[in-house]
């Protein structure tokens, strides 16, 4: 038999389902490709900006600015890119000049909503920064309204850029628009580093809007072709607005939790926004990485899946098979991931941030912080998937009634349940995260099961069983030989520290790559004796 028939009867071997599943990953690793250059810098960034501003309450100001111009973008166009805008664009790909027309009405529109929020913005940046951080002194409660007027200007360049990937995406050209949040981190480090002495964190504000501006111009050279022909009005726009409105209403809760946190927070002390923003990016580093490129690799699989089952070509079992292929993906990979962060939270935070004016007192509390949003971390990264498989269903209100109860009436109760005994901290508000967290993905997996049906028998439950005990076996292993690698004589350099703290995760990584093969085989072994 030679290679060629070999190759023939592997290939016969392997099952419609395991061809998804490898079809799936590939897609997934290619996303994540574009994801991880972006993350890199963004943790570059966030190290740059420890060693220089430390965690004080300036650097409180700027993350309270930061925040607005990415929560305007978030509620008007960017979840308007996934759900509304690649679906209408790609129906409109084998006519040319309407599509031109098309994307040239939404960005006219897209232009006046974002010029409109910069000028309210802009006049009202006093009262804007007063909801934003309200427990601040007035000298800081003045620069972060003095660093919002700066802020803001970069909305209008960040949405239509957003606007423009929509249009590549739809045409599947991923590569630029892959590398628009790389170019936004890496304009904030070149400002952070070159005028960081002189200005302060205004030169963040500064990156900042220079980052948006090259995140337009990085996207230019792909649009040959498509360059969209400015209209004031398309047909399209309305089936536009129908699609996103329910999603928009989701995003504004979301969007209220945020500054809900963000309040509260400046509450329990002025470094407490700065504290709270180092752990949401170690947090954000692998939801970004692996889950946002399995949600958005497994999206379009779902939702031709839908239209199939309601046409009646198929049933909702591919469906359920392809959503728990993504499920699986995401439980193997960001398990272990939140174990491993909870035991290496300080060795972690103290290498990538404790330099300058960031303090070891800055590093335990930020690890503080870290594990408690960790335990909602695995949820949220079980959520993104269900939030998608709705969207796939063209479901787009039960996921923004599920983000009303959670993101805001739960929440709230998480987070002020414990004032109830004592003064409210920081780290109150991690864990009331992860409490959200979880009651949300669990709320959307009853939901979902109602609707297409129960998953049980692709051996999710199981599948998750052995990742929980082989992800606590490894951190068991990691906890022991850590300590053992610690130098006798403190400090070490920053090398070392990097070199230690990799092979603590690469042990890390091969226990749990035993122990999870051998509860597979036990698995196997175990069946084999039961089956007749």
């Amino acid at each position: 038999m030679d290679h060629r028939e070999r190759f023939q009867r592997l290939i016969r071997r392997v099952s419609p389902w395991e061809i998804e599943t490898f079809h799936l990953a590939r897609d997934a690793m290619i996303i994540a490709a574009g994801n991880i250059t972006s993350r890199l810098i963004g943790l570059l960034r966030e190290t740059v900006k420890s060693e220089l501003f430390g965690s004080t309450g300036p650097l409180s100001a700027f993350e309270a600015a930061a925040v607005v111009p990415i929560q305007l973008y978030d509620l008007l166009v960017g979840g308007m890119v996934s759900s509304a805008l690649v679906p209408v664009f790609r129906e409109y790909a084998d006519r040319l000049p309407e599509l031109r027309r098309l994307a040239g009405a939404v960005l006219i529109w897209v232009w006046l909503m974002m010029g409109l929020a910069v000028l309210l913005v802009e006049l009202a940046a006093g009262p804007v920064a007063w909801l934003l951080a309200g427990g601040l002194d007035p000298g800081l409660l003045s620069l972060t309204a003095a660093l919002l007027r700066w802020t803001i200007l970069a909305v209008w360049w960040i949405a239509t850029a957003g606007v423009i990937s929509g249009l590549l995406q739809a045409f599947q050209r991923f590569t630029l628009p892959a590398f628009t949040a790389a170019v936004f981190n890496a304009a904030i480090v070149a400002a952070a580093l070159l005028l960081g002495e002189r200005l302060g964190v205004t030169a963040l504000a500064l990156g900042m809007v220079a980052g948006s501006i090259f995140q337009v111009l990085l996207q230019l050279p792909a649009l040959h072709g498509l360059w969209p022909q400015l209209s004031w009005y398309h047909p399209a726009l309305l089936r536009i607005l129908q699609l996103y409105s329910p999603v928009v209403f989701g995003l504004a809760v979301n969007q209220i939790a945020i500054l809900l946190s963000y309040h509260l927070a400046s509450r329990t002390g002025p470094n407490s926004i700065a504290w709270m923003r180092y752990a949401t990016t170690l947090i954000q580093f692998p939801l970004g990485l692996i889950v946002t490129a399995i949600s958005v690799a497994i999206l379009p699989r779902l939702s031709r899946l839908s239209v199939e089952a309601r046409q009646g070509k198929e049933s909702m079992e591919p469906f359920r098979a392809t959503l728990v292929a993504g499920l699986r993906m995401v439980i193997v990979l960001i398990v272990p991931a939140a174990f491993g962060l909870y035991v290496l939270a300080d060795p972690a935070i103290d290498l990538l941030f404790q330099h300058g004016r960031f303090t070891a007192t800055d590093t335990a509390v930020v690890a503080g912080v870290l594990r408690g949003y960790l335990p909602g971390l695995i949820f949220a990264a079980i959520d993104q998937p269900l939030v998608f498989a709705f969207y796939a269903r063209q479901d787009t209100l039960t996921p923004a009634v599920v983000g009303l109860i959670c993101n805001v009436g739960i929440y709230l109760a998480a987070a002020l349940a414990p004032t109830l005994f004592r003064p409210l901290q920081v780290t109150d508000l991690a864990v009331a995260n992860s409490v959200q967290w979880a009651a949300h993905a669990l709320l959307m997996s009853i939901l979902l099961v109602r609707q297409v049906g129960p998953m049980g028998s692709y051996g999710l439950g199981r599948w998750g069983l052995r990742v929980l005990i082989a992800s606590l076996v490894m951190a068991l292993g990691i906890a022991f030989v850590w300590p053992r690698m610690l130098p006798p004589v403190p400090p070490s350099t920053h090398l070392e520290e990097a070199v230690r703290l990799f092979m603590a995760g690469g042990f890390g990584l091969l226990i749990y790559i035993l122990t999870l093969g051998g509860l597979a085989w036990l698995s196997a072994f175990r069946w084999s004796w039961i089956r007749p």
